[in-house]
């Protein structure tokens, strides 16, 4: 069972102030639930959601389905996220993302053991001129080679 905490409902109904239709606001609380829920949204994320936004379960499904930066499962504590496009991957991104999944021990999409990564590849960070790159939850790695990375990886706590 999932609940927001005092905070994350008064962060959501302040989102909702902020727009003329409360769909305008499923984005920011979706961000504000997956936070809450250790990385990912579930059916009790979207139930919760449903409740204190006034909205049907379906409206909010249907922009968590679409988004590809709302997680559908359990992530690690690290959400590696290694982008695979034609930037990176001239650059050497799916090279980097194999290495990575090599040396944690995991396929894309599995968690380690420990539950401390998840690593993903995706299509697209924005970041083509410092290619390859990798988003770590929120933060930004660019410019990349698999060795800088997994010293970036090894450094998280």
């Amino acid at each position: 069972m999932f609940e927001l905490s005092k905070e994350g409902i008064e962060k959501i109904k302040t989102e909702l102030t902020r727009y003329e239709v409360k769909e305008s606001a499923i984005i920011p609380a979706l961000y504000i639930a997956q936070k809450e829920n250790n990385g990912w949204v579930s059916d009790a994320v979207i139930h919760s959601l449903s409740k204190v936004m006034g909205l049907a379960e379906s409206r909010i499904t249907e922009v968590f389905k679409f988004y590809t930066m709302f997680n559908q499962k359990p992530v690690g504590k690290y959400h590696v996220q290694v982008c695979t496009n034609i930037s990176c991957a001239l650059n050497g991104g799916r090279e980097m993302g194999r290495h990575i999944c090599k040396e944690l021990g995991v396929d894309y999409g599995q968690v380690t053991e420990d539950g401390k990564f998840t690593v993903d590849h995706v299509e697209c960070l924005g970041s083509c001129g410092t290619a390859p790159m990798m988003q770590i939850n929120e933060d930004y790695h660019e410019n990349l080679t698999p060795e800088s990375a997994m010293t970036v990886l090894r450094g998280l706590k």
